[in-house]
């Protein structure tokens, strides 16, 4: 391989001058040029936002996959471009054995059948966890990410080469200030005696030489402060983009939230199906007394018909919807229909609701047009 030696000996002789002058200004040996207060305002926004896009990043994957293991796992295939095989959630794998251990005591059987139940819908919960941990990765982790190793990696290089282009500056300014003061002292210097040693004679080839000194520095000088304020025009227009990054980030946090409440609302709905499902196998075979999950301790409480239906604290949305009346309410996603008694929904759509006393408090009554049926309230925007 071919080398430039004197391309290395300038690029360390450099590096060697800026070390010194970063060294002596820490020392308060040296002046330092201070940059624009704007664009120091700029750097310590920029600063601070990549700061917390870290640690909301770590956090946040933390969040998603608590495992460790797992998560060095999906940074190694993440560096070797590799896509991570698919990896089933843990109430995937419960929901499996559930349905294994079925098998094996008999699906027929009292036990057999609610170990399938529950089985079947802890593989629901998982396959909804899934759905959730993929959209979260791709709609917010990795905005996230793109920004640190992407934007962020742009803006360093273009402030790491302000930061040189301003030792640069200073160094000129330093090396113009001794040859002035070189130029000076010896313009102020007496002529000396004919007598006298020669090396002591101020010659006019030596004043030439000084003069010619503090010219190269004056021109050295500016193009230093040329190639500075360009450099600091660039750093300054990639900084103000920092806005830009907040408004996509302000996107990303919306559209994680909404995978969240997604989610959350689609658990709400399946464990809710399966305490139903559960106490109706329970009655069904004689044995209120004792429920495979407790039910609503208010329902035994408060007869039907009585205005009490819950013990249960209800949401702001529930404490103002009125006992008589009804409501204006916007559908936030689809829902089917499990049976004639429920009301299918379909996303953003507006349907009048109202509540029946005595009714399950996570349930309203729904109206559009001649259909009418129970529909969840997690799946519904209760308007004033």
């Amino acid at each position: 391989m071919d080398f430039n030696v004197k391309k290395l000996a300038s690029d360390a002789g450099v590096f060697f001058t800026r070390a010194v002058q970063f060294t002596e200004e820490k020392l308060g040996q040296a002046e330092k040029t201070e940059l624009d207060p704007h664009l120091e305002n700029l750097i310590t926004r920029a600063d601070c936002t990549k700061n917390w896009t870290e640690k909301i990043l770590r956090q946040t994957e933390v969040l998603l996959q608590p495992n460790p293991s797992a998560r060095i796992e999906e940074f190694i295939y993440d560096k070797l471009e590799k896509k991570l095989p698919s990896r089933t959630t843990n109430a995937e794998l419960l929901g499996q054995y559930m349905l294994d251990a079925a098998s094996e005591f008999g699906a027929e059987t009292p036990y057999g059948t609610t170990l399938t139940t529950v089985g079947e819908y802890q593989k629901r919960l998982g396959t909804a966890e899934r759905e959730f941990l993929q959209t979260s990765a791709a709609t917010f982790l990795m905005p996230l990410r793109n920004f640190l190793e992407g934007d962020w990696k742009t803006i360093s290089k273009e402030k790491r080469l302000l930061e040189n282009r301003r030792l640069d500056l200073d160094i000129c300014k330093a090396r113009l200030k001794k040859a002035k003061q070189a130029e000076a002292k010896a313009a102020a210097a007496p002529d000396f005696q004919e007598t006298r040693p020669r090396n002591y004679v101020l010659s006019a080839s030596a004043s030439a030489l000084l003069s010619e000194e503090v010219d190269k520095a004056e021109h050295e000088l500016r193009m230093a402060q040329t190639e500075f304020d360009r450099q600091g025009e660039v750093t300054r227009l990639l900084l103000e983009g920092i806005g830009s990054t907040h408004l996509n980030h302000q996107r990303c946090l919306r559209d994680f939230a909404e995978a969240q409440a997604t989610y959350y609302a689609q658990c709400h709905h399946y464990m809710h199906e399966l305490q139903r499902e559960l106490n109706r196998r329970t009655n069904a075979v004689g044995t209120p007394q004792q429920p495979a999950v407790c039910p609503n301790p208010a329902s035994a409480a408060f007869p039907p018909g009585n205005s009490v239906s819950s013990n249960k604290p209800l949401t702001v949305e529930q404490a103002q919807l009125p006992i008589t009346g009804t409501r204006k309410a916007k559908v936030l996603y689809d829902y089917d229909a499990h049976d004639s008694s429920e009301l299918s929904l379909l996303a953003d759509e507006l349907i009048t609701v109202h509540t029946v006393p005595g009714m399950d408090p996570d349930w309203l009554v729904g109206e559009r047009g001649n259909q009418k049926g129970k529909v969840p309230v997690t799946y519904l925007e209760l308007l004033s």
